[in-house]
């Protein structure tokens, strides 16, 4: 008996972004998917407007004959830097090492999103708009945020899935856990229909916090047998071969 509230990150399958869908293998990938939160007793499904979120969620809520609610700030971070070499946009993680790790500001809440890095774009402004709208979204499940955690009424045990992307994901764990998000956009990878846990823990009454029970957890590809896609993740080692266009590891 699950006693707590359960958040569940997927992000989407393995990604075609030319026609912002999955290749063949994150299809495949969205049905394992299925196979594994089938089994769970799960409330309320939520999802990215994009395609490749949608197209994940898909086979999941045929099984459950249940429709996502969509929200434009589930949909990849749209937050961008100006790349100082080129003069252009770019996503504002994926940061060469040497480029951020030097960087106090980076390590601090409340500091990283002004640095001169981040204050190129408009990173503060799309982060304070999806975390503001992640605080209203909990607040329907009882869940208010009380300076760094939560308070409540009442317990919640219910289990939500939300279907969306890497960058955002990591932005609303930043959030909700406490931890700059560069740190996590730079230090951590979720693979393509990886399920990331949050669980509510309210151990005096009313005083909550999240804590993440499993971050891109892969299990339902591997007793499939089906390879963990490498989409969004760099080679390990300068020089070597790219990864194939079949990704996997």
């Amino acid at each position: 008996m699950v006693i707590n509230m359960r958040i569940l990150f997927v992000r989407h399958g393995e990604p075609d972004y030319v026609h912002d869908s999955l290749t063949p293998k994150g299809f495949r990938e969205a049905e394992l998917l299925a196979d594994r939160l089938e089994k769970l007793e799960i409330k309320d499904f939520y999802c990215s407007p994009l395609g490749r979120a949608r197209a994940t969620a898909e086979p999941t809520l045929k099984r459950f004959h249940k429709e996502a609610k969509v929200y434009d700030w589930f949909g990849e971070f749209p937050g961008y830097i100006i790349e100082k070499e080129t003069n252009r946009k770019r996503i504002p993680w994926d940061l060469y090492p040497a480029d951020w790790t030097c960087r106090p500001a980076f390590y601090r809440n409340e500091e990283w999103y002004k640095d001169p890095i981040m204050t190129t774009g408009d990173v503060e402004k799309v982060y304070t708009y999806v975390t503001e709208n992640m605080d209203l979204f909990l607040e329907q499940y009882g869940y208010h945020r009380d300076g760094n955690m939560y308070t409540c009424e009442e317990s919640n045990s219910d289990t939500i899935v939300i279907f969306c992307h890497l960058g955002v994901q990591l932005a609303i764990l930043s959030h909700i856990l406490g931890i700059p998000t560069p740190l996590l956009w730079q230090g951590f990878y979720v693979a393509p229909t990886s399920v990331t846990t949050l669980i509510s823990e309210e151990r005096i009454k009313g005083k909550v916090y999240f804590r993440c029970q499993a971050v891109g957890d892969t299990s339902h590809l591997y007793v499939a047998q089906e390879p963990v896609s490498t989409a969004g993740f760099f080679q390990e080692i300068y020089g070597a071969p790219k990864w194939p266009d079949t990704k996997g590891f």
